[in-house]
């Protein structure tokens, strides 16, 4: 019989994941190893991860990870990428590590054009820490700290990451996906692998930002996590490309 799938060499053998019934990280780790290896690089690839839920991915990739402190991943793969050029760099980062605490290292390094990619996995609220609200969460989206919902006028609005990085001259490739269905897996596999390219290329900096859920922190079942994923958050955080320096020329 012909063998039309096996698991990727990209995460550990004989290891299943830790991560809560409905999150799509392993989804995403996954699918970063199939990347990597498709493009031969997986012996050259290295995570930095951030703190909280994407920091227990160095449980299960098979490749070079460390984990930076809270929000500071771009710095950290600056120096690696600028210490060790050949290697392939990426981050891995919810979006308080990326957009609330790592806020100035994530500009900074998209300003500076860094050559590494960043994979950015929003899904509107801290996980591990806690629930807490975090920069792109929804209006009106209950969290620990914001037991009544968000309200605008005292917390704010959420963030559109690759909407204000595209504001920026010298990011490369800027794209918003996500895992909720299996075609939109395969397009998020080759946002991915299209990061990685242009890093092999030395293009610059790429970020790809992934729209999940998060079923435990919202107080839903896997079901209806999916549901408001579709429903609520991708009317706020559309899915498409943003910018393709690479397809422009």
């Amino acid at each position: 019989m012909q063998k039309v799938y096996e698991r990727t060499t990209g995460i550990l053998p004989n290891t299943v994941s830790g991560f809560c019934p409905g999150c799509m990280h392993s989804t995403v780790h996954k699918i970063i190893g199939e990347a990597a290896d498709e493009l031969g690089q997986l012996d050259n690839l290295v995570g930095v991860e951030g703190v909280g839920c994407c920091g227990l991915g160095q449980f299960y990739v098979n490749h070079d990870a460390t984990i930076a402190a809270h929000g500071r991943a771009c710095a950290v793969a600056t120096g690696i990428k600028r210490s060790t050029p050949d290697s392939l760099v990426y981050t891995y980062q919810g979006d308080g590590d990326l957009a609330s605490i790592g806020l100035a290292e994530t500009m900074s390094a998209a300003n500076r054009g860094e050559n590494f990619t960043v994979i950015f996995v929003n899904n509107g609220i801290y996980g591990m820490t806690g629930g807490q609200m975090a920069p792109t969460t929804l209006i009106g989206m209950k969290a620990t700290t914001a037991p009544g919902g968000r309200d605008p006028e005292v917390h704010g609005y959420p963030m559109h990451v690759v909407e204000i990085l595209d504001q920026l001259t010298a990011p490369y490739y800027l794209e918003r996906v996500s895992c909720n269905t299996p075609q939109n897996v395969m397009k998020a596999r080759n946002a991915i692998k299209k990061g990685f390219q242009y890093q092999l290329e030395g293009r610059g900096f790429s970020l790809i930002e992934i729209v999940t859920s998060c079923p435990t922190n919202w107080g839903l079942s896997t079901l209806d996590s999916l549901k408001f994923l579709e429903e609520k958050m991708f009317a706020e955080y559309p899915l498409g490309l943003v910018r393709d320096k690479g397809a422009e020329k």
